[in-house]
């Protein structure tokens, strides 16, 4: 049952989603992405995530350069790249949920994974130059039943006659939540055809929804890999896959490792006591997918498994981290 805190939470966020965006911003692509465990078979764990983005892009050959705004502001004083030529500043609405392995339970084992939602609004700033690129991000949200993610959960199951989820009633409690994210990325080795690539990045992150650091290489076959390797920044925050440019293609094949502070999905509630599950911090993930591009419509399919060093012991972990992702964007 929803009380007037969770009205409070709900009305808060949609403020936020819907009238800063569009106070400011001059959108000319949009972008539709869906993360589901049921891409691999699966129905448990990180169970479901649908983000809608819009992008303002702009280039030195515009009339005006695209500006960062207010939310990633604070975190520009370690900008590196003064000479980009291309700049994009995108805003994502999104919803993600994650289960325990088996939701036919009313009270899951201590031991398996928390139900939690997630509501959050997201600003990306990206600056790019010839063979470098780099990301300031700000995440505002809600985790909690004011997410609306056992509504939407149990919405979808029911119109696809699959298991309705019974413990919900134990998910994380509400919470306002944050993240910033500081990513560079290097196109470090391009073949004499220009057919193939290398890509490395580094990147920080830091809120009550995560913290942690990370580094990666990706590999990329394919056609007009120059203008679009700056997408691949996308990739880390779920909320796009890397994508082709002007009638390109490619596919990918990604390999990150990284260390984890804190992640609220396993260790529950920041500041309250409520569910949680132990798990190792050293993490290695690994992606690989295939992207194309029209003149207008990109569309791009990945894999992911975000932890490969999971011990026995830790099942429940490896339905969080094992997700399909499905990305489309559009010119506006």
């Amino acid at each position: 049952m929803i009380n007037k805190n969770h009205f409070f939470f709900l009305f808060l966020f949609l403020a936020l989603a819907f009238y800063i965006p569009r106070s400011n911003a001059d959108f000319n692509w949009a972008s539709v992405t869906l993360d589901n465990d049921w891409f691999i078979g699966n129905d448990s764990g990180y169970t479901n995530g649908l983000y809608i983005s819009f992008y303002d892009m702009s280039s030195r050959n515009d009339k005006k350069m695209t500006k960062p705004d207010f939310w990633v502001k604070p975190l520009l004083w370690s900008a590196k790249n003064h000479d980009a030529f291309y700049t994009i500043n995108s805003y994502t609405i999104g919803q993600s949920m994650t289960t325990p392995s088996d939701i036919t339970v009313a009270v899951p084992d201590d031991n398996a994974l928390p139900y939690s939602g997630l509501l959050f609004l997201l600003n990306n700033y990206i600056t790019v130059s010839l063979s470098y690129a780099e990301k300031f991000s700000t995440t505002i949200g809600v985790i909690g039943p004011s997410s609306g993610a056992e509504s939407s959960q149990k919405f979808v199951h029911k119109l696809f006659g699959a298991d309705k989820p019974q413990g919900w009633d134990t998910q994380l409690n509400d919470e306002l939540v944050f993240q910033f994210e500081r990513s560079s990325l290097w196109r470090s080795w391009v073949s004499n055809s220009g057919n193939a690539d290398f890509l490395a990045l580094a990147e920080i992150d830091l809120g009550t929804l995560e913290s942690s650091i990370n580094g990666a290489v990706m590999i990329r076959y394919g056609r007009v890999l120059d203008r679009s390797f700056h997408t691949s920044l996308y990739m880390s925050t779920r909320v796009a896959n890397p994508i082709a440019a002007e009638k390109g293609w490619y596919g990918f094949l990604g390999v990150q490792a990284g260390y984890v502070f804190n992640l609220i999905y396993a260790d529950g509630n920041t500041f309250r006591d409520s569910r949680s599950v132990d798990y190792d911090p050293e993490r290695l993930s690994i992606t690989t997918g295939f992207t194309y591009s029209w003149d207008k419509l990109f569309i791009t399919f990945a894999v992911s498994d975000t932890n490969i060093l999971l011990s026995q012991g830790e099942e429940e972990l490896e339905d969080l981290t094992s997700y399909g992702t499905l990305t489309f964007a559009w010119q506006l």
